[in-house]
């Protein structure tokens, strides 16, 4: 079986509290992209995932991955190759795209079991475009709007824990431009300026964070070199 894991892309990005746990609770608006990981997945006795980049090279992942969780999650066994397009660490929802693409492959909408695997999880469950609120696991649909976006991901990766306790140190900012994790994520990884300010001189646009980095985007077509345009894509 072949499966489609499509990129998610936030294009908004409000904290609006946080949870006894820890967790923080957000208000954003998600999209699914035209682009994405494909998955292999061949049923049998046990369960064995791998990973490999676009150009065939074996990526290690560690063994408590998304994917192997998501299979456990719903008691099945299989072998599963997943051909990576979406970056680590890039704010473009690679892991939690192809947990979903499990998850649907074998016929689970439940969406609170889906978001205890990410937060990301329960709207690549979906897709299309959708209000997400909670930590992740509301997901209230809206109307579909064919748009375009140019995205640069630079080869930094953003870990989400660490960006998220940046902007608990820092009072939790709200963000100028629409992401409220986008000045602490500019703490943890100072070079990301470089690679948005790239992307601005470039298009005449100001860019925008991809949920908590490191994935810049613009609003618009404007090909070039390490650019991805990309459009959305309906719900599932």
């Amino acid at each position: 079986m072949r499966l489609f894991a499509p990129a998610k892309l936030t294009t908004s990005l409000r904290i609006v509290g946080r949870r006894d746990d820890g967790y923080h609770l957000i208000d954003a608006e998600m999209v699914s992209l035209d682009f994405g990981d494909w998955l292999f997945v061949t049923e049998g006795d046990s369960s064995v995932v791998d990973f490999f980049d676009s150009q065939g090279n074996e990526l290690h992942l560690g063994a408590d991955d998304l994917v192997s969780r998501a299979l456990r999650q719903i008691g099945s066994e299989a072998s599963v190759r997943v051909e990576k397009t979406i970056a680590a660490g890039a704010g473009l929802g690679g892991g939690s795209a192809d947990a979903a693409a499990i998850l649907h492959w074998a016929g689970h909408s439940d969406l609170v079991a889906a978001a205890s695997l990410g937060a990301d999880v329960a709207f690549c469950l979906d897709g299309g475009r959708a209000r997400v609120q909670g930590v992740g696991e509301l997901i209230n649909p809206l109307p579909f709007e064919a748009r375009v976006f140019t995205l640069l991901t630079p080869p930094v990766m953003c870990s989400t824990p660490e960006v998220y306790r940046a902007w608990d140190d820092l009072g939790g900012p709200s963000g100028d431009n629409g992401n409220d994790l986008e000045p602490a994520a500019l703490v943890v990884a100072p070079e990301l300026a470089r690679w948005r300010d790239e992307l601005g001189d470039a298009t005449g646009v100001r860019p925008r964070l991809a949920g908590s980095g490191s994935t810049w985007f613009v609003e618009g077509d404007y090909p070039g070199e390490g650019r991805v345009v990309a459009h959305t894509s309906p719900a599932r």
